[in-house]
């Protein structure tokens, strides 16, 4: 861009966030612009609506059994993990704040980071400490008042998407990993930097955004990649030292490939899945979320993205083993273990996007629940490795169509539809699982291959024709015709109990309680409690900033809290613009009368 018109779009952008204070440190042209016609596009966004249907046709089982105390986790007032536990259900045994108290709830606190970025982090709360990410800095609050304990910031340059989904925790420390392909940990009481190491090289597009978890004395965490050339990759790292224990290529790796670190055991038969023209390299498979161990069996799931070039069949025939797949690793040596393949011919870029959550239905079954960008529900019986359903939970249009040079093609879900980068929920007490789903279609024109081929290595490679350089993945329709789905869903039957539809998308984290709860937020900046049981809203308040992060529920100072992670501004989404921030919610003790 020439010096004069990146004045101009700097200019603009300062105009569109409000002028002197906020933080744009990090952003592109490219990013400013985006963030500029964002901010125009949602200019008038309307109020929130919320729309709940039953089904009429249900027949689950009894949808309120007595609650069994003794089963409430010993660490109930905590969030430790990003999906509060590393099985992933997110559901919290905390009730102060239920059907009949929610009425009451308010914003107590707001801890604003005055940046404007993707705000996406899942925060933690352990011993007394609430804990968030952005793409450069990691912070410390105290989660009853937002008092700011500490705040560490990493000086390095981030490219198109400032982001980062958030940390792990384990023995008094805290990890994260960077845009410049490190893992970086932290003393948890000051924020000093204990360690780095390099997992990723950020010169060819690949990154480390995930939220880590953190097990047995290792740090989990994966590499994001959707560049030419580069493969996905799963490590495990020492919690003391950072040295990497394991590395498990989550795609065929070639002899040319970077050895960072002992090799985890994947099976040779993949290669013969990638059936790729001379020219076009083994490319895709990156980790972008977060990832769900179970420790009853020590195994390790890892939710693999799409192969590349994305939308494009004809230049990597085949099933594209481990792409679109939730892989399981054994957790300690990372060999492979068995997959879990959604799109085995993938051309509408459908990562398998998200944690999935490792279950105990009502039924007995030991389940693996998953809802990735195809938009459907899955549930896979882990006795019998048999998938026993899986379950639209969004719209679903045209997903047959091939793709074309000479004419656009329109489907459902889209690259930026379907479950997004928070996963499912689950609540033992109405055996529901509950998605949080996107209702947003791309349209697509495929390049011709000679085009596709000449893209340089370590560069996007999408395969769409792009009138407009903000189109990264295709042609998303306008947001005045996205919508969002809460759906809930019987864990054994794959039946849908009830189904909320709001007029935004629904990307942000998702978590049912004790208290007969579900709280969820939406890309309109509309924070919600609904009814687990019948769907039906029981609270709802407007916040600062589309919701695309975590929402977690904790105790802190002597009562139930609910934190939400707000604010987010991205190229991709346009959201209203706001600063990324945490807002703590919970219900205020009634006043004493003054004699």
């Amino acid at each position: 861009m020439r010096r004069s018109a990146k004045i101009v779009v700097t200019a603009l952008a300062v105009i569109a966030v409000g002028g002197v204070g906020i933080a744009l440190s990090g952003w592109s042209p490219l990013s400013l612009l985006g963030m500029v016609l964002n901010s125009v596009r949602s200019a008038s966004n309307a109020p929130g609506r919320l729309t709940v249907e039953a089904n009429p046709g249900f027949t689950g089982s009894d949808m309120q059994p007595a609650r069994d105390d003794a089963t409430a986790p010993a660490d109930g007032g905590s969030w430790e993990s990003y999906n509060r536990t590393l099985t992933s259900e997110r559901y919290s045994p905390l009730d102060a704040i239920n059907v009949r108290t929610v009425h009451d709830l308010k914003v107590l606190c707001i801890y604003d980071t005055r940046l404007r970025e993707s705000f996406e982090t899942g925060p933690l709360v352990v011993d007394g400490a609430l804990i968030g990410t952005t793409a450069q800095d990691i912070f410390s609050i105290d989660p009853d008042n937002c008092r700011e304990n500490w705040r560490t910031h990493e000086d390095y340059k981030v490219r198109l998407l400032g982001l980062n989904r958030g940390a792990a925790y384990l023995e008094g420390r805290l990890f994260r990993g960077t845009m410049d392909g490190r893992v970086l940990a932290y003393d948890f009481k000051t924020g000093a930097r204990v360690w780095a190491a390099s997992i990723a090289d950020p010169q060819n597009g690949e990154m480390v955004d995930a939220a880590p978890i953190a097990w047995h004395g290792r740090v989990y965490v994966g590499v994001a990649t959707g560049f030419k050339g580069m493969k996905g990759r799963m490590y495990a790292l020492s919690a003391s030292t950072g040295d990497i224990l394991w590395e498990t290529y989550l795609v065929p790796r070639s002899e040319s490939d970077a050895n960072r670190g002992p090799a985890g055991a994947m099976p040779q038969s993949a290669g013969a899945t990638w059936k790729n023209a001379p020219g076009v390299p083994i490319s895709g498979g990156g980790t972008w979320t977060s990832y769900t161990l179970d420790p009853a069996t020590e195994r390790l799931y890892v939710p693999a993205a799409n192969p590349s070039p994305d939308f494009v069949l004809s230049l990597r025939e085949g099933e594209n083993l481990y792409t679109d797949s939730e892989v399981v690793l054994d957790a300690n040596t990372g060999s492979y273990l068995n997959h879990f393949q959604i799109a085995p011919r993938d051309w509408h870029d459908w990562d398998v996007s998200n944690a999935p959550a490792v279950i105990t239905t009502r039924g007995g079954r030991r389940l693996l629940s998953f809802a990735p960008k195809n938009g459907h529900l899955y549930g896979v019986d882990l006795a019998t490795n048999e998938q026993i359903y899986r379950s639209a939970v969004t719209r679903i249009e045209n997903v047959d169509a091939p793709l074309s040079t000479d004419r656009d093609i329109h489907f459902c879900p889209g690259a930026a539809g379907g479950g997004e980068w928070n996963g499912v929920a689950y609540d033992p007490q109405t055996n529901l699982i509950f998605t949080g789903e996107t209702e947003w279609c791309t349209t697509v024109r495929l390049q011709s291959d000679s085009e596709i081929k000449a893209v340089a290595d370590g560069s996007v490679w999408n395969g769409s024709v792009k009138t407009n350089p903000l189109d990264i993945a295709g042609k998303q329709d306008p947001h005045s015709d996205w919508a969002g789905w809460l759906y809930a869903t019987d864990a054994d039957s794959g039946m849908w109990k009830w189904r909320a539809k709001t007029n935004y998308p629904i990307v942000g984290g998702i978590t049912p309680t004790a208290g007969q709860l579900v709280f969820f937020g939406d890309m309109g900046g509309n924070f919600y409690a609904v009814d687990a049981v019948s769907g039906q809203k029981l609270w709802s308040a407007k916040l600062d900033g589309a919701i695309g992060g975590g929402i977690i529920t904790y105790n802190a100072g002597g009562s139930q809290k609910v934190a939400v992670a707000a604010g987010l501004t991205s190229i991709l989404w346009p959201t209203r613009q706001a600063t990324a921030k945490i807002v703590i919610l919970g219900v205020a003790p009634p006043r004493k009368e003054t004699p």
